[in-house]
């Protein structure tokens, strides 16, 4: 019987508070997190834990559908880390791998095993992927509040397979525990002491995780995002293009070709030092509640361009949807 399980991760600032989960269902899932990491990370270890509890269940030998709303996670198994364990964990370019000891982790765990991904849509309403999304952005608002991590029954360690997940109540998950240095993700550091005015249940706080009389507006937020977009340290990583563009994103170039987001991200890539500059600050339009509409001017080595982006809000927070370019002359 082929085990099927949704796995997510979530991050309240990227990195910030972040959590994962997978969710087979209500009485078989669990979660988890670190007081700071990425939304990579957290993608990772949801699909490492499913992995690891599912050998532990004595269920290694059973086939395994993850379902990922993560392209990253998915083109890391099954296109990327080939070649980069072949490269000695090194990517096309020669520049390490990121998120190495999760990637090697996961490499150790789909070996010999029956394990297949398949993509869904995040936030479009999959009841799996719904569920692990709300269970990892939980365990992270938990790390960010410092409560209790509502951890989740976990899968049986004894029993017949599927059918005898654990009984334990969430409700009486441990507190958060400050991970070791050998389980906390590489350049993240410890977890801030508790302080005086640590926040509490009461102050109010949005997707970021900051609190809501500190924050940036909509349009400062949505401007500094675009313009990192042009930053070559941006543009020659990975984890925070993929973090950025969202799962649909797609870009109408000057040639009038459409690109999708993996033909965009390996583009960037490619050249991190040719972004263009912004020139003067873009005009931003709200074109809904959760949308913004940027529309301005760039220079680089071939000209001026116009350009404009739509920048939507996610769960995950502001990602861009959609750019157009068009050369000026």
């Amino acid at each position: 019987m082929t085990i099927v399980a949704s796995a997510d991760g979530s991050a309240l600032g990227n990195p910030g508070p972040a959590g994962w989960a997978w969710y087979v269902d209500d009485a078989c899932w669990a979660a988890g997190g670190w007081p700071r990491a990425t939304n990579n990370q957290g993608e990772l270890q949801a699909v490492i834990d499913l992995l690891e509890q599912t050998k532990a269940a004595g269920l290694a030998g059973e086939p395994l559908k993850v379902l990922c709303d993560s392209q990253y996670v998915i083109n890391t198994v099954t296109k990327w880390m080939p070649g980069w364990k072949r490269k000695g964990w090194r990517k096309a370019d020669g520049s390490p791998v990121l998120n190495l000891e999760f990637v090697q982790r996961l490499d150790e765990l789909v070996t010999g095993r029956q394990v297949a991904f398949e993509w869904v849509k995040g936030h479009a309403g999959h009841h799996l992927n719904e569920a692990a999304d709300s269970r990892a952005r939980a365990a992270a608002t938990a790390y960010q509040l410092k409560r209790p991590v509502p951890a989740g029954p976990g899968w049986a360690k004894s029993g017949s397979g599927a059918d005898a997940p654990a009984a334990a109540s969430a409700s009486t998950a441990p507190a958060p525990v400050e991970p070791t240095a050998a389980q906390r993700p590489a350049g993240a550091p410890a977890a801030a002491p508790e302080s005086a005015d640590a926040p509490t249940l009461f102050d109010a706080f949005d997707e970021t995780g900051a609190t809501l009389d500190s924050l940036e507006s909509d349009e400062d937020a949505v401007l500094r995002l675009e313009a990192s977009v042009y930053s070559p340290e941006v543009r020659g990583d990975a984890s925070r293009l993929s973090a950025l563009l969202h799962p649909d994103f797609e870009e109408v170039v000057g040639t009038g070709h459409v690109w999708d987001r993996e033909t965009t991200i390996q583009a960037l890539l490619s050249a991190p030092g040719a972004g263009a500059e912004i020139i003067g600050r873009p005009a931003a339009s709200r074109v809904g509640a959760d949308a913004l509409l940027l529309v301005f001017e760039t220079s680089d080595a071939r000209g001026a361009a116009r350009r404009s982006s739509l920048w939507v809000r996610t769960a995950s927070g502001w990602r861009l949807r959609f750019h157009q370019v068009t050369p000026a002359s």
